[in-house]
């Protein structure tokens, strides 16, 4: 695992820039660096050696040198592709995955993209043609890939951050997207909140040349194969065999490999199958003294198993006292509550191991494991039953009325699930957003952003379209984000074998039959796991990442932090602070208001982070400093 820069047509631009800009991803590759600079373009690299620990220097160079790359990832068919590569004549230096890419984009070009199996990002430039082949990120967006074009500076990186060391680069606020934020709690699609700033998208590749910049998709998800004749048995038969190759394939390293452990499913699973070729030590996170901690359930489960758990605690003081920093290690404002628990659980596993597996990610998006999908079926029915005038006008009147039971229920029943999906105003909806934000007009409708997800499975059954929609954004923009985020600020490679293009593949084949029955959800994944693991494990209802944070909010130590960053010169710049009052008010008395306080409490500490109003401070380079 490792993280790299990159920039063109700069001659103007000093030679020790792109120095600067690897180290600030240091901690993306603590092991080795290396730079390369052609007059025209320069690269640079920060290594975390994994594989052949000895070779594999990047920046790395086909045989006449003319093709450079930079590569960030695991390629977990490399000796497959490796040995077809030999029988069509090219000669290999390494064992490493890295070399099978760039003499398969010599043989093969952009078509390469189709024969990877694994966790990636990499970039190919060519001195003869002066192209710059932004080799793609992975199937699900594992690994992270941006760019910066303003028309006149092309750079790229694996984190926002290294942009920052580039005389050229100018850092704006992309405001227009800070409503978008506010739904989402992260950005669907490929914009950043950072103006001229691009994801490179799962799935998808860029080629910049002569000024210009254009982006392709290899790979994208379908539901086009669904076989309707598939039964759980037989789907838990495949998928036994599935999560039995993937997690073989995962394991392959010259360094040991660890395993995150919950108490749910996922990453039982995965540690128990990767416990059947070697031991494995596993690492868990929780809370002493509380309600929200999972530690019991893992440390049993691993006993049960005979591997070493290793128990990590945390407390208020750490989750706050860490939240700059997190915020600076994302590079762009995300409020998942449990990325704190992660970047603990990663420091504390990297002191250990350098490869760690995790279950997080995959099976709940492939195999239906969010309860909100069981939805579907009481609203599919309700759709059959009512004709949509009559719904439309239940939904309008009940919209209308006082609090009574089944409001909820008739008022969503009238919208397409483009707007009814939670997903769409996962943190604040449409009409919160006009009273939070100090500009009103600055507030769009998040599903006419997220509307062609939608459109592309149209008429599918509205459970095939829910995880569409969270393949395509929850999983990559969110989950796969701050696990990548922060393992790497730690230094740690984190690996999801339920992530994987062949789980993937026949995920899209089945049923909704075998995805959830009306009151359970991933079924055929649980008759897979319970053949393996304890009964109460595989049957185990889904806890998710859980912290104490709604209840912290209202401790007087934590609840004046909040309420001082609310009435910052930061927070009177984006939002109505009596609004954000009143919801602080409205938590105390009982009313969660968890999600709504902590998305704007992270995002003003992200862009006092990136965007410090004291420039003499210079927030973000303390913090830099700090780390690095």
């Amino acid at each position: 695992m490792c993280g790299f820069v990159g920039y063109v047509n700069q001659e103007d631009v000093p030679e020790e820039t792109i120095n600067h800009m690897a180290d600030r991803i240091k901690h993306r590759g603590p092991d080795d660096e290396a730079y390369f600079a052609d007059g025209k373009a320069a690269m640079g690299f920060r290594r975390l050696s994994i594989i052949d620990l000895a070779h594999g220097k990047q920046p790395m160079f086909n045989e006449d040198e003319t093709k450079v790359l930079t590569f960030n990832g695991e390629i977990y068919n490399y000796q497959e592709i490796r040995k077809e590569l030999q029988d069509m004549g090219y000669h290999f230096r390494t064992d490493v995955d890295s070399e099978v890419l760039i003499h398969g984009y010599q043989a093969w070009g952009a078509d390469l993209l189709q024969k990877l199996r694994g966790m990636f990002a990499f970039v190919i430039y060519d001195s003869k043609t002066q192209e710059v082949f932004g080799g793609a990120r992975d199937h699900f967006g594992i690994k992270p890939l941006y760019y910066y074009d303003d028309g006149d500076t092309f750079m790229w990186g694996s984190e926002i951050k290294s942009f920052l060391e580039h005389p050229n680069f100018k850092k704006e606020l992309n405001l227009s997207l800070l409503p978008i934020h506010l739904s989402f709690e992260f950005i669907p699609s490929s914009e950043t909140m950072f103006k001229n700033v691009f994801k490179v998208l799962p799935g998808q590749y860029f080629l910049h040349k002569d000024g210009k910049t254009e982006t392709h998709h290899y790979y994208k998800f379908n539901y086009d194969h669904i076989d309707e004749t598939q039964t759980v048995e037989e789907d838990a038969d495949k998928i036994e065999k599935l999560v039995d190759n993937s997690v073989k394939a995962h394991m392959i390293a010259d360094v040991e490999v660890g395993s995150f452990l919950s108490s749910g499913i996922d990453s039982s699973y995965v540690l128990n199958e990767a416990s059947k070729l070697k031991p494995i030590q596993s690492f868990s996170i929780g809370f002493k003294n509380s309600k929200y901690s999972e530690l019991s359930w893992s440390t049993e489960f691993a006993k049960e198993i005979g591997q070493k758990n290793t128990e990590i605690y945390m407390n208020g003081d750490d989750y706050f006292d860490i939240l700059p920093t997190m915020m600076y290690y994302m590079d762009e404002p995300l409020s998942n509550p449990s990325a704190i628990q992660l970047y603990y659980l990663t420091k504390r596993t990297s002191e250990s191991v350098k490869v760690a597996l995790s279950g997080e990610g995959g099976a709940d998006e492939f195999f239906g494991g969010y309860n909100t999908y069981l939805e579907a079926i009481p609203f599919e029915r309700y759709q059959k039953m009512v004709p949509k005038p009559i719904r439309k006008v239940l939904g309008a009147v009940a919209g209308k009325m006082p609090r009574f039971h089944g409001k909820r229920f008739l008022v969503r029943g009238a919208q397409p699930l483009s707007e009814r999906y939670y997903r769409v105003n996962y943190v604040f909806n449409y009409d919160d957003r006009n009273k939070v934000l100090k500009d009103p007009s600055l507030n769009r409708d998040s599903g006419a952003y997220t509307q062609h997800i939608f459109d592309d499975v149209a008429g599918k059954d509205e459970m095939t379209q829910m995880q569409y929609f969270d393949i395509n954004t929850w999983l990559p923009f969110d989950i796969l984000h701050k696990a990548d985020r922060m393992s790497m600020a730690n230094s740690l490679e984190v690996r999801t074998p339920l992530v994987d293009k062949e789980v993937a593949a026949f995920a899209a084949t089945m049923p909704v039959n075998t995805r959830i029955t009306p009151d359970e959800t991933k079924i055929s994944l649980r008759t897979a796991a319970e053949r393996q693991l304890p009964k109460k494990t595989a049957l185990k209802e889904k806890m998710g990442f859980p912290s104490p944070i709604a209840s912290w909010i209202n401790d007087p130590k934590y609840h004046e932090r909040i309420v001082k960053t609310f009435h910052s010169d930061t927070a009177e710049k984006f939002f109505n602070t009596a609004e954000l009052d009143r919801l602080l008010d409205e938590h105390s008395n009982g009313k969660s208001n968890m999600q709504k306080i902590f998305t704007i409490y992270t995002f003003i500490l992200w862009y006092q982070v990136y965007f410090p109003e004291d420039t003499s401070e210079k927030t973000i380079d303390l913090v830099h400093r700090t780390q690095v």
